[in-house]
């Protein structure tokens, strides 16, 4: 079958947190503690989720009627809010399709300033293959009330 993006609604994000949730505790367990994961995984998907959705930010890659990733643009700031691949998935270019797809969508919008995210650590290098630049390790304010250990990179 051929992997395909389409536009994300808020009808997915059932699917899409489910699919989030064990990318996070499969990919993620190599770079976190144990209690991070249970509290990250744990939490629910955030009301934002709807709103960049609605925004048209959000794009879903699928092989039949298999959800296979997704990612989301937050159209308004520039940030790439998430890119998720089912960990089942991994290596098939699933996220890097996805990325491209959202800096298609930047570029098609001519956003006032470079692309921006906060990435997992068990997901810089792959950023950085995409030519994200590291700027500063910082921690991410996690709407489950943590704080996420993270990288702030950004793109031209």
């Amino acid at each position: 079958m051929t992997i395909t993006l389409h536009p994300a609604s808020a009808a997915d994000i059932p699917a899409m947190w489910a699919l989030r949730t064990r990318a996070v505790r499969l990919s993620c367990a190599s770079h976190y503690a144990p209690d991070v994961i249970e509290s990250w995984s744990g939490a629910p998907a955030p009301d934002s989720y709807a709103r960049l959705l609605a925004q048209g930010g959000g794009r879903l890659a699928r092989e039949g009627d298999a959800l296979l990733g997704y990612a989301i643009l937050d159209t308004a700031s520039g940030e790439v809010d998430a890119v998720f691949v089912d960990p089942a998935q991994g290596g098939r270019g699933v996220g890097r399709r996805l990325l491209a797809e959202l800096e298609a969508l930047a570029d098609s919008l001519a956003l006032a300033r470079p692309l921006f995210l906060y990435a997992a650590l068990n997901a810089v290098a792959f950023y950085e293959a995409a030519g994200f630049v590291r700027r500063r390790d910082a921690q991410y304010a996690h709407p489950a009330g943590m704080l996420l250990d993270c990288v702030y990179m950004d793109k031209a």
